[in-house]
């Protein structure tokens, strides 16, 4: 697929892998729906963005609404005429004994996480069956493939998103529609970094990976934009770990 002139929507676009993602599609030439539940943000990243491209809008969105969701795609279609990929970014990470975790957060989790692909994929497909295909990229995670102590619903939520990619894959391959799904590693972002996790916890987490660094978002983005070019890809699982789950 070549990404000049297509229409992409990105969620959880205002920073992280999502911001990398949205500015990585600006690149090739795409027009670009960002949305967040963070406004500020998300209208600051933007309003930078258009510095360098005026093909790029953000809108703000709760991804754990059906109505919200529906809404986003219906507004990526308004504003450019057409949905071309999807990519459901949006995440929470979520950490805690599981036998005092509630069920408000429990279902939190589960509903930032593993709803909103649903609720993405289903109304993206909607309309790329009407304009003869697409591309739908999900984000999944390393704790998708592989348990982790304390991380019930995330482990919960990531590893669904594995099995509903590989499902809307089979379902709409004949509609020319690609699904697939990226699964990273620990990324740098705001909330993992050395100053906000300390040192001790930081270097732990980096001796987790065999390539001896955290992930950066644009490394991210750089298989997003792949899974989208290629076009013998569909329903697959892209790690990208530095090695986290090789061990």
């Amino acid at each position: 697929m070549d990404l000049q002139g297509k229409v992409a929507v990105v969620t959880g676009g205002a920073s992280g892998i999502g911001l990398a993602t949205a500015k990585a599609f600006l690149a090739k030439g795409a027009k670009v729906l960002v949305a967040d539940f963070n406004e500020e943000g998300g209208q600051a990243a933007v309003e930078h963005m258009k510095e360098h491209s005026g093909s790029v809008s953000f809108l703000k969105v709760d991804v754990s609404q059906e109505e919200a969701v529906q809404n986003l795609v219906a507004e990526a279609v308004s504003q450019y005429g057409q949905l071309d990929i999807m990519v459901n970014n949006a995440g929470i990470g979520s950490l805690g004994e599981t036998h005092e975790l509630t069920y408000e957060d429990y279902h939190k989790t589960i509903a930032v996480n593993q709803d909103s692909v649903f609720f993405g994929s289903k109304h993206a497909v909607r309309e790329m069956m009407k304009t003869g295909g697409g591309v739908v990229i999900n984000t999944s995670s390393i704790l998708g493939s592989v348990g982790e102590g304390g991380a019930f619903a995330y482990n919960a939520s990531k590893g669904a998103v594995n099995l509903m990619t590989k499902s809307l894959a089979l379902q709409y391959a004949s509609k020319n529609i690609r699904v697939n799904a990226v699964a990273p590693g620990y990324v740098e972002s705001g909330m993992v970094s050395r100053d906000a996790l300390g040192p001790e916890f930081y270097d732990a987490l980096v001796a987790k990976h065999p390539i001896g660094r955290l992930g950066q978002p644009e490394e991210i983005a750089h298989a997003i934009v792949f899974l989208c070019e290629n076009e013998f890809m569909t329903g697959t699982t892209i790690l990208v770990d530095g090695g986290y789950t090789a061990q």
